[in-house]
């Protein structure tokens, strides 16, 4: 193995070192809490921290270097506060308190599993930086914008999804009912789909490089467990469960792309 993949996996290895001594750091803290909703802000933070430190352990040319450094940094920093100041003070996530319910005497140790398999999928989420980080040329100047293109519609489209439907729960009038307001009338969970197209900001970067077909891995692992596992259906369960209108808005509404609604 030369010594450029030598340090690859090394740099690689501990980032994933470090998110498990985080990961587990957390799991002590909501032992005490009995809140699991933390690990939801520190998941965003940790995952958006990767690119920096990928960028600072990289071979690639520096333009390719300060996307991968930034992007994922400004990402991780805005929704992981928008998710702290969203839980913070609250009564802990309704997905959470199902687990505990449903894991009995042995949900401290089967959250901590919870809280690892989190790490890894972060792993394999950030597998796109970590191949653009570990080329040696630069992509053409075109797919270096369309990365950037990319980036921007996917952080704007998520921002102003989670700020609309931040803005229908603050109306106490609200209470109880489903946003259907702006991005919500097309998509039953835009934020969602705008989280996916983040992740392919990233494919771009690594067209060309060694192993860059490993970049289609991260927007398919995240469609992944938004579409089949932790997203959208622990989600609209808790929904369906307290909103009685839920039901009809499946009926209308998409549930991942944007689309007009149903009549």
């Amino acid at each position: 193995m030369d010594v450029n993949k030598m340090n690859a996996w090394t740099v690689f290895g501990l980032g994933w070192l470090g998110l498990v001594v985080i990961f587990t750091a957390v799991w002590a803290v909501q032992l005490k809490t009995r809140n699991a909703g933390i690990v939801d802000a520190v998941w965003a933070w940790t995952l958006g921290a990767l690119g920096p430190w990928f960028a600072l352990n990289s071979t690639a040319p520096i333009e390719v270097r300060w996307l991968i450094g930034i992007m994922p940094l400004v990402w991780g920093l805005r929704l992981g506060t928008y998710l702290w100041f969203r839980n913070h003070g609250h009564a802990e996530d309704g997905r959470y308190a199902q687990l505990r319910k449903e894991w009995g005497e042995s949900q401290n140790l089967r959250m901590w599993t919870f809280f690892q398999v989190q790490v890894v999928f972060s792993m394999l989420i950030a597998l796109g930086l970590a191949v653009a980080a570990q080329r040696s040329d630069a992509p053409a100047p075109l797919w270096l914008w369309l990365s950037v293109v990319l980036w921007v519609v996917s952080i704007a489209g998520e921002a102003l999804a989670d700020r609309q439907l931040a803005a229908f729960k603050a109306n106490p009038a609200n209470k109880g009912r489903v946003c259907k307001q702006g991005l919500w009338k097309y998509s039953r969970h835009p934020n969602y789909f705008f989280e996916c197209v983040h992740w392919v900001a990233y494919v771009p970067l690594a067209l060309g490089a060694p192993w860059g077909f490993l970049s289609l891995i991260p927007p398919a692992v995240m469609a992944f467990l938004l579409l089949k596992m932790s997203g959208i259906p622990a989600t609209e369960a808790q929904a369906a469960r307290t909103r009685p209108e839920y039901a009809e808005y499946i009926r209308t509404t998409s549930a991942f792309i944007p689309w007009f609604p149903k009549s």
